[in-house]
């Protein structure tokens, strides 16, 4: 299959869809960026056919092999490769705009009232809707990715190094790429050029000052850290709570933890965390400079390197080392899943949690089965966490 044909729909997606799209995946992505990334298989791959399986697995690793994000980044290459660089922005400002209205109304509800509204029975309802999703798209991009008993071999690797290591994932994938490059050469001189520039060079430390920061220091905090972040948002916290509670004060202990509950119990992007600690820290003027600052590198880079994708395919030598990366992708796909499920399914006692497995299993079997969009299946989802909270279940 040729480059062009990995855009089914090319140029016949209008702005205005991409818009609608992006925005619904923003209110309805709950569970973290392997679910987000899952959502939009759904939604763009499986249902709508914008994009060949091949193609979006090649936004997957393109993401997860520069700095950002990774579902934020592939929601951005999704809408470049539909609708060039106008297309990147209306995918990206939508998939984080509603993300970031819900979290900014969240965190001056908490600025005020110094509590959280109740959002754990609806987010434990949808958790298990979320681990039928990521399920559902895992096999279908693990059918599509593992061609070969070597690429099964490299899938079966790279699970066993993330599950029982601490190795970054983007590492392991590159390991993968690199693997695969050389068996399929029988020789070391395949290195695809791209690689040999390495990693981004890590900024030097921002002079940073105790104590409330100014607007500029939190919009240049941020910054950096969108700079030089990889992988899930989730790392986020481990960039930030060394420097914002201990090192510089700007947030107490329990205000970080709201800060982060607020993060990962609203839909869309986990980097909206920034969003509430701008609030807190600073207002709204916060809010809105944080928020720019993590987001702003994850346009550039994939404006940057979304023009090269195609060009790369056409080396066996690249062809190759993204094999190797799609099977990182979804071992590490499956890694996550296997966390996730045994949260979202046992309950307080850690004890099997037979209302989550028979929400999970329903929902396994409407996406399988029926067809049924995702998106609904959130909301049902939730309504279910809901009313399961108010019979004590």
């Amino acid at each position: 299959m040729g480059w062009a044909d990995a855009v089914l729909n090319d140029g016949s997606v209008s702005y205005a869809e991409l818009a609608r799209v992006f925005l619904r995946l923003s209110v309805t992505a709950f569970g973290g960026p392997v679910a987000h990334i899952a959502l939009a298989e759904d939604e763009l791959v499986t249902r709508r056919r914008w994009l060949t399986r091949d193609h979006y697995l090649d936004l997957i690793a393109a993401a997860n092999l520069i700095p950002g994000p990774n579902s934020t980044e592939v929601m951005i290459h999704v809408g470049h490769s539909l609708r060039g660089i106008p297309g990147a922005l209306v995918s990206g400002l939508c998939f984080i705009g509603p993300a970031f209205l819900i979290t900014l109304a969240l965190s001056f509800f908490y600025v005020n009232s110094g509590a959280l509204p109740e959002v754990e029975a609806l987010f434990r309802g949808i958790q298990p809707v979320i681990v039928a999703v990521i399920a559902g798209a895992g096999w279908r991009l693990l059918r599509s990715a593992l061609q070969g008993q070597k690429l099964w071999l490299l899938f079966a690797f790279s699970a066993a190094l993330l599950a029982a290591t601490e190795l970054p994932e983007v590492l392991v994938m590159l390991l993968a790429g690199l693997l695969h490059v050389t068996w399929q050469t029988r020789a070391a001189m395949a290195t695809p050029a791209f690689l040999l520039t390495g990693l981004p060079a890590i900024p030097g430390e921002l002079l940073l000052t105790a104590g409330t920061p100014g607007l500029g220091e939190l919009f240049l905090y941020f910054l950096r850290i969108g700079a030089i972040l990889f992988g899930s948002g989730y790392l986020l916290v481990a960039y930030i709570q060394q420097d914002l509670v201990v090192s510089y004060g700007w947030l107490g202990p329990q205000q970080l933890l709201d800060a982060i509950a607020i993060g990962q119990t609203t839909p869309g992007p986990v980097l909206t965390t920034s969003t509430a600690i701008g609030t807190i820290v600073a207002g709204l003027p916060g809010a809105l400079l944080a928020t720019l600052g993590i987001f702003l590198p994850s346009f550039i880079f994939v404006m940057l390197s979304a023009p090269f994708i195609p060009r790369l395919r056409q080396s066996a030598s690249v062809r190759h080392f993204l094999a190797g990366v799609h099977a990182a992708v979804v071992a590490a796909i499956l890694v996550t899943l296997l966390g996730l499920a045994r949260t979202a399914l046992s309950d307080s006692a850690g004890q099997p949690w037979l209302p989550g497995l028979a929400l999970c299993a329903l929902s396994l079997i409407a996406l399988v089965r029926w067809q049924v969009n995702a998106t609904w299946l959130v909301l049902i989802g939730g309504v279910a966490g809901l009313l399961m909270n108010s019979a004590g279940l």
